[in-house]
């Protein structure tokens, strides 16, 4: 299990409990900012970087279609980029990040340049858009608008 940190951008202390979820966290809950910690894959712990990376977007993991072909996002997650040396990588909501702050991101994510979009493509990251809205709500209240 992963220790307590102090966020590298918002300087707040973030507290690794098990019991939400969050026993490997590279992200705070307060600002969703992250540390370049894995290279690879999820929770590996590789990089070499160490340095801070900006929530740039959210997109929904493993999005499969149903049996009549209409796909059914995944869980909700934050996209990130390393300042430093701009490895982007994805990772998990945790039942503990500020929603507001997600919400957010969401209104982030539907301002991403040309540019970074393409670079997301090349890595099969589908930010999310304006029709994935009710989807977002309802995985963080329930309910959708």
């Amino acid at each position: 299990m992963e220790k307590n940190f102090v966020c590298k951008h918002c300087g707040l202390e973030v507290k690794v409990t098990p019991f939400i979820g969050t026993n490997y966290r590279n992200h705070c809950p307060f600002c969703l900012w992250s540390t370049h910690v894995d290279w690879k894959h999820a929770q590996d712990r590789q990089a070499k970087c160490g340095e801070k990376m900006e929530p740039i977007g959210l997109t929904f993991k493993d999005e499969k279609p149903d049996k009549y072909g209409k796909p059914v996002p995944g869980e909700l997650m934050v996209i990130h980029k390393c300042l430093s040396c701009g490895k982007i990588s994805i990772n998990r909501i945790a039942a503990d990040d500020e929603t507001g702050e997600i919400l957010d991101l969401f209104e982030k994510t539907l301002k991403i340049s040309a540019e970074l979009l393409a670079e997301l493509n090349q890595q099969s990251i589908r930010p999310l858009t304006k029709k994935d809205k009710n989807e977002v709500r309802k995985q963080l209240f329930g309910v959708a608008d």
